[in-house]
């Protein structure tokens, strides 16, 4: 089943027209790159329950209900009050930014999947905690990349990322 059919398009802004800026900015959808915010809320929710494993080594299991989601499946399943608007204010935004964001988010997806998968099968707390902070490690500086792409100013966070992505994984 398809987005569209899942959740129609509201009557008042159809997906062949553009959703003007101030509709956009009213909504908390930056104008310039079509992208919310609020998506990054599924991210940060996956990073504050890592930064409370080390304290709380039982929240692992808090994590372990984390459950990657896109940009529209978020939006569509959430209660944002312009989740229509996201939605269509994404399919409508440039390619290459979205394919820039999407790429990021999809790196941080990855990564607290794969964190997620080794955390099932860790044995020990010591194990989990250690994945828990390699993870933010590596996903806070992606999600601030990704909130740069959102604000169309990505470049204070270039360094940093450029330095993970480049690093030898264990």
């Amino acid at each position: 089943m398809s987005l569209s059919a899942r959740h129609p398009r509201p009557q008042e802004t159809p997906s062949s027209e553009r959703p003007t800026a101030a509709d956009l900015a009213a909504a908390n959808i930056n104008p310039r790159t079509g992208l919310a915010t609020d998506y990054l809320n599924h991210f940060n929710e996956a990073i504050m329950l890592l930064d409370m494993i080390p304290d709380m080594p039982e929240c692992a299991e808090d994590f372990l209900t984390w459950q990657p989601r896109t940009y529209c499946e978020h939006f569509a399943a959430s209660s944002f009050r312009a989740r229509d608007l996201a939605i269509i204010a994404y399919e409508q935004s440039d390619a290459i930014v979205r394919a820039e964001f999407d790429n990021i988010t999809g790196a941080m997806t990855s990564i607290l999947t794969a964190v997620g998968a080794a955390m099932r099968e860790a044995q020990q707390d010591r194990t989990r905690i250690k994945l828990a902070e390699q993870a933010t490690g590596w996903v806070r500086p992606l999600a601030t990349l990704a909130s740069g792409i959102i604000h169309g100013s990505r470049s204070e966070a270039e360094a940093d990322i450029d330095s993970i992505m480049t690093q030898d994984l264990p």
